[in-house]
């Protein structure tokens, strides 16, 4: 049952008015998604009259197969065009992790059509699966083709795994993600030179088309053509530069006609700076303050060469934003209390909610964890907030063995936070400390429902 209706406190001078942007149901997504698939299978089905002997049975599972890899792989690429109701209504954390998911899934079944086809193919042909496969690679072009597009695949597939990723460099892991659309380029043209439910069926050959080119028109128009439009009309530039803590700065962007953006605090958005070393690469940066109708705030933490060379930018370095993404603030409130959990940079959108978010006074506390002071930033700003806003501020410092426990566990959360189980808490920091501080919450009686994340690790 929902509360009554927040009351709000007044917000900073210039600070835009929350909106409710254009949202989705992740329910409704992954139902249309498993619809699909249905619908791929019932392809499959109508093009096969029937199925004798193992070498058939083998074939048609490679079929199947096929097709799903092939839907599978373009759901892929839909859940990260950074489609506005996608990004704003599931938010990018949750779609990463459900395109991490399918990824596994597409690219086991890549693996799976192309064994089960030509161990079908060799044991109908009465001969080995290597010699079948050297005459399929040999005798037909598109299936050399697929062969590529499959082992591009698996190479993605390796360089996201969490291992791998952890030892590349976000550039690098980046631009190799690009080699996804050649892999499904090629796929594409392999499907409709070889399936057989796409030879003698126009209407099936029209759809997945149309499907393929629906994604590719989404792809280039809200990955390349929108973040030029937004240049070009919203004149972005660096105005300030200012180094918050060690290894910690923040970004102070002017521009023009911000309010058009309709971006709230808790929101993202990925920023190209327009230098020899920058303008190639869009990294995701949080608001770390509510945006203003004509100026807009990042805080970086130094952590690689992509950061260190931001933290080197110079005043009026021209700029490009993608966004605003990210759904963390826009699910609806069902308690009139707030609790914002911040760890290490996870501060920068909870401060900006902290500034921003409908409270009453008294009911709005931020507890910040960090393991030294030093990793601690805004926190004159935080206390100025607190004292504006009637709210709580907690800084929570010190390594787990200097404290002698885990100030983040249940018990200390509700010691420390009355009523635990009647606020609706937002949760930011890294992704282990999240996991942990989600278990918690819910050991301390708050209802999944309450409890709001987004990681910092896509």
């Amino acid at each position: 049952m929902l509360s009554a209706p927040v009351a709000a406190s007044r917000p900073a001078a210039g600070v835009l008015p929350r909106r409710s942007p254009a949202r989705v149901d992740p329910t409704a997504v992954l139902a249309l998604i498993a619809a699909g698939a249905i619908a791929v299978l019932g392809l499959w089905w109508q093009n096969t009259p029937s199925i004798h002997g193992v070498g058939d049975w083998l074939t048609n599972a490679g079929r199947i197969t096929g097709l799903l890899a092939g839907y599978g792989v373009i759901v892929l690429v839909a859940l990260m065009a950074r489609l506005p109701p996608l990004e704003r209504g599931i938010g990018a954390d949750r779609l990463a992790r459900w395109h991490s998911r399918g990824g596994r899934y597409t690219v086991s079944l890549v693996v799976s059509h192309g064994l089960l086809i030509m161990w079908g193919y060799a044991v109908t042909a009465h001969t080995t699966v290597v010699s079948q496969t050297k005459t399929l690679l040999v005798s037909y072009p598109d299936v050399l083709m697929a062969t590529v597009a499959g082992l591009l695949l698996v190479g993605v597939g390796v360089t996201s795994a969490r291992i791998a990723r952890r030892r590349l460099r976000y550039e690098t892991w980046y631009y190799l993600h690009f080699y996804t659309y050649l892999a499904v380029a090629l796929a594409f043209s392999h499907q409709f030179a070889t399936g057989a439910e796409f030879m003698d069926n126009a209407a099936a050959r029209v759809a997945w088309a149309s499907m393929y080119a629906a994604v590719a028109a989404a792809i280039v128009w809200y990955r390349f053509v929108t973040p030029v439009r937004q240049a070009l009309r919203h004149q972005l530039r660096v105005a300030v530069i200012t180094t918050e803590a060690p290894g910690v700065v923040s970004l102070d962007i002017t521009g023009r006609r911000l309010t058009e953006l309709r971006a709230e605090s808790g929101q993202f958005f990925r920023w190209r700076f327009a230098t020899r070393e920058l303008w190639w690469t869009a990294a995701p940066y949080s608001l770390s303050s509510a945006p203003r109708h004509d100026r807009l705030r990042i805080t970086v933490k130094v952590v690689g060469d992509h950061s260190r060379a931001i933290a080197a930018l110079r005043a009026g370095t021209r700029v490009l934003a993608e966004g605003p993404y990210g759904a963390m603030a826009a699910v609806p409130r069902r308690r009139s209390k707030v609790l914002l959990l911040a760890g290490g940079v996870g501060i920068t959108p909870l401060r900006a909610l902290f500034e921003s978010i409908p409270a009453a006074s008294g009911d709005l506390t931020l507890v910040y964890r960090a393991s030294t002071a030093r990793d601690l930033v805004f926190q004159a700003e935080l206390a100025q907030l607190a004292a504006q806003r009637g709210a709580s501020v907690h800084f929570v410092v010190g390594r787990r063995n200097e404290l002698g426990h885990d100030p983040l566990a249940a018990a200390a959360l509700s010691a420390n936070v009355p009523d635990l189980a009647d606020h609706e808490v937002y949760v930011c920091g890294p992704d282990g400390m999240t996991a942990a501080v989600t278990r918690a919450l819910r050991r301390a009686g708050v209802p999944r429902r309450q409890i709001h994340h987004e990681s910092f690790e896509l």
